[in-house]
């Protein structure tokens, strides 16, 4: 029986912007770490423009980043979504509001993705290591590692001053200047390092 894979879910609105962004970024870096399949990072909108591509200047932005849009299609956000995740990355605290609501046990696995960065970016390598260093291979040690992750994140939560919005928050630039999306891509990227370090094989 195979083993089941650590599943990751990114939320925004329309999910042809933010969170697209995200669920591509994420899943290559995880993709290179743990080897293909052992994470799968999936994505949904909370008004989503379902059935879309992602959005040709957000694409544009990721591409330039080195990773790959093909493929992608818009989908609401659905509660089997988010009760099959293990790990809850929004775009905004409104976001977070929004999948609890569908799923309310998701509080304890649900943050903004800069929140996440903020909470694990000071988390050590033996603490995201734990007892799994070496431990089994394949998905259900990445799936357990993605656990780990979420409880130490958690943990974090209340030991500091929290984040303001605009520092939780990743900025919607649908319909907006070039300038917008420039600001989410920077966004995105100054976080992605701590929350891949945090995601990676230990």
């Amino acid at each position: 029986m195979a083993p089941t894979p650590g599943r990751v879910l990114t939320v925004c609105t329309g999910n042809i912007c933010r969170s697209p962004f995200l669920e591509r970024a994420l899943q290559s870096e995880l993709d290179r770490s743990w080897g293909r399949g052992a994470i799968e990072v999936g994505s949904g909108g909370t008004g989503a423009m379902a059935g879309h591509p992602m959005e040709p200047q957000a694409r544009t932005l990721l591409e330039a980043q080195g990773y790959a849009a093909d493929g992608f299609v818009a989908r609401d956000l659905t509660t089997a979504m988010v009760a099959d995740a293990d790990l809850v990355l929004t775009a905004t605290r409104a976001h977070r509001g929004k999948v609890m609501t569908l799923h309310p046990k998701a509080v304890r696995y649900t943050f903004t993705f800069r929140e996440l960065a903020h909470l694990v970016a000071g988390l050590t390598d033996e603490e995201l290591r734990g007892d799994g260093g070496q431990g089994a291979e394949g998905g259900e040690q990445a799936r357990d590692h993605v656990a780990r992750v979420v409880k130490l994140a958690a943990g974090q939560r209340g030991m500091g001053a929290p984040l303001a919005d605009a520092d939780a928050d990743v900025v919607d630039p649908y319909r907006r200047p070039i300038q917008v999306f420039e600001e989410m891509t920077g966004q995105i990227m100054a976080a992605l390092p701590a929350v891949v370090r945090a995601l990676a094989r230990p």
